[in-house]
């Protein structure tokens, strides 16, 4: 049995797409990429596509945090962000099946690029449906009701057909959920927000968004430093470069670099970078990606002169889509 992630949405704070003038030099980008790599024919548009990567030409995404994960007939899902809408419709036109649940949502805090979705999880309105929340904010079942209210939303809590549960957690106490077990730790974020370390077919994944990563140290980690260990997959906010991170101190969000250091000192295996900006542009995103790799390779060169030992990591930037199987 394997552990499958699919990433429904991976950009923060708002959902935002470029401008139709910004596509439209995105596309001439592309464009102007296909004829300088030498391809002429349009017999060759497919193999072009397919020997770049899938964010060159399509972009990063537009929907905000929603993070599947599967395992066997189990699922949970993490946040109800905008992209909560689109694992929604795969739900319900039978592509995942089990249209009526039991549903498992997991919140990390309610800021509203985390619930916006949650409104356009179609189970919902469906009878017979069973949805269950859980988070550490023991204000939970409050907070989703007050989304399901006039003015914010035209159909009320009370008129949901679905069976809806709530489970308040207790910090750093792991939870069984069919073939899941779920522990929250605290990230460093204005408001409480809880990340999660979840365990199923042997394999481990740390939900690390929305944080700053002010806290990098073990000892400055303390009880929730299990969060970055025996780790094979960690997703990490990485909103800011550096100089930013700088300058928006007590946003909540972080770099990458500050991803790789806790990484490489882990002994992470893959890490995965997100929450991008909403004003990020896929160039933006690349640029923050070529930094990161100019980052990275000073470390291992750092290590390497220093004959220290440093398991390498794969890493990358994610975008809206991907899917993993580990």
């Amino acid at each position: 049995m394997s552990l499958t992630i699919k990433f429904w949405g991976v950009r923060g704070s708002l959902p935002s797409a470029p401008t139709p003038t910004e596509w439209t030099y995105h596309i001439e980008g592309v464009l102007r990429n296909f004829f300088s790599l030498g391809y002429r024919d349009l017999s060759q548009v497919s193999k072009y596509i397919k020997s770049i990567e899938e964010p060159v030409v399509g972009g990063y995404g537009t929907a905000t945090t929603s993070v599947e994960l599967r395992c066997g007939r189990s699922q949970i899902i993490i946040d109800g962000g905008s992209g909560i809408r689109t694992l929604s419709e795969s739900i319900m036109t039978g592509t995942l099946g089990r249209a009526k649940g039991p549903f498992h949502i997991f919140m990390t805090h309610f800021h509203w690029d985390h619930v916006i979705g949650l409104p356009f999880f179609t189970p919902h309105f469906i009878p017979g449906s069973e949805i269950h929340y859980y988070a550490v904010q023991s204000d939970l079942e409050q907070l989703i009701r007050g989304i399901f209210k006039r003015p914010y939303f035209p159909v009320p809590f009370e008129d949901l057909k679905a069976k809806i549960h709530f489970h308040v957690l207790e910090p750093r106490k792991p939870v069984k959920v069919d073939d899941f077990t779920v522990t929250p730790f605290k990230l460093d974020h204005p408001d409480p927000c809880w990340g999660y370390k979840v365990e199923a077919a042997g394999k481990t994944y740390a939900h690390c968004v929305d944080t700053e990563g002010t806290r990098v140290t073990p000892e400055e980690l303390g009880e929730d430093l299990p969060l970055y260990q025996n780790v094979d997959v960690m997703y990490f906010d990485a909103q800011y470069t550096l100089p930013e991170l700088a300058e928006k101190a007590n946003w909540g969000h972080s770099a990458a670099q500050v991803g790789l250091e806790i990484a490489l000192r882990e002994g992470i295996r893959r890490v995965l970078f997100a929450h991008h900006d909403p004003g990020a542009r896929s160039e933006h995103v690349m640029e923050l990606k070529r930094q990161t790799g100019e980052y990275y390779q000073s470390l291992i060169s750092k290590a390497s002169e220093n004959k220290e030992n440093i398991n390498e990591i794969i890493w990358d930037f994610a975008h809206e889509g991907l899917e993993i199987v580990l």
